[in-house]
């Protein structure tokens, strides 16, 4: 799904009548528009309803638990041309960037939370949307590279879920990153809510880890995040079988871009490759 077929998607669902152009903010798992005072999400495919229908559910339980979190502005999702679609409260004007410290307390909240009444969070599998990205990235991918992800993930699963966690289990969001992170004038709130799960709370720890030691972030800004969290979970003996389990995740989530973005092809090749090479340091880039 490119951005004039989610902008398509849009028109089926009646967002955009009477509504100035929408304006894209994020094309990824979703397409993410700013229609008038809504934020507007478009799935990428059918197979994420289920997906949708969990993250209006967890917007409701949030807001019952004081977490500050965005808040749904339809209770069901839409389905238009086979794509859900979801409306959220468009939030006020960020007054600065997110960055990780704002992150831990949220995280902190949020792994001290019961299991939810009246609904089930599912495990995170982190590993589950592996074979859908493949499967859309089709061609486009050398098989060489596609079938090395498949062996990746198949040996990770395992070994993650034989891990002894130091934390207690139950809810986290599942993408712990300051990007899901929007700093208003009364504080932080968490904006995505798709991959809140109920696991080791250790996954909420491990993407910081490695946005340290892949993706450029500060040394002191997550040594920051840590201190006001108040654990490091490189400490602990299982954080490199969550790293790898996520790095060959994010892999594979690129590869679904690699049709229709070139940019996205040369970055999958650039993760493979490095972890090929067993280099724990080569740098990944957006794209």
């Amino acid at each position: 799904m490119d951005e004039a077929r989610a902008r398509e998607i849009l028109a089926a669902a009646g967002l955009t009548a009477g509504q100035p152009e929408a304006r894209l903010l994020a094309l990824g798992e979703n397409a993410v528009f700013a229609v008038g005072e809504l934020v507007v999400k478009v799935g990428r495919d059918a197979e994420l309803l289920p997906r949708a229908e969990r993250e209006l559910a967890l917007a409701e339980w949030l807001a019952e638990t004081d977490v500050p979190a965005v808040r749904a502005a339809e209770p069901k999702p839409r389905l238009a041309d086979g794509h859900p679609v979801t409306l959220w409260h468009r939030l006020p004007e960020a007054v600065r960037p997110a960055e990780p410290r704002d992150l831990a307390p949220l995280l902190r909240r949020i792994h001290a939370l019961p299991e939810p009444e009246g609904f089930t969070l599912p495990r995170r599998e982190l590993l589950g949307g592996v074979e859908r990205w493949l499967r859309l990235a089709g061609d486009a991918v050398d098989p060489a590279d596609a079938a090395f992800l498949r062996e990746r993930r198949d040996a990770f699963a395992p070994a993650a879920a034989a891990l002894a966690p130091r934390l207690t289990p139950g809810p986290i969001h599942g993408d712990a990153l300051p990007r899901n992170v929007h700093v208003g004038p009364d504080g932080p709130v968490l904006v995505d809510l798709e991959t809140f799960s109920s696991d080791l709370r250790e996954h909420d720890l491990v993407v910081l880890a490695l946005s340290r030691d892949r993706y450029g972030l500060d040394p002191a800004a997550y040594d920051a995040f840590t201190e006001a969290y108040g654990w490091d979970v490189r400490e602990w003996d299982g954080c490199a079988v969550l790293r790898g389990a996520r790095e060959t995740a994010s892999c594979a989530w690129v590869a679904q871009h690699a049709p229709t973005n070139p940019k996205a092809l040369a970055e999958f090749e650039r993760r493979v490759a490095s972890l090929r090479d067993g280099d724990p340091e080569v740098r990944w880039y957006p794209f």
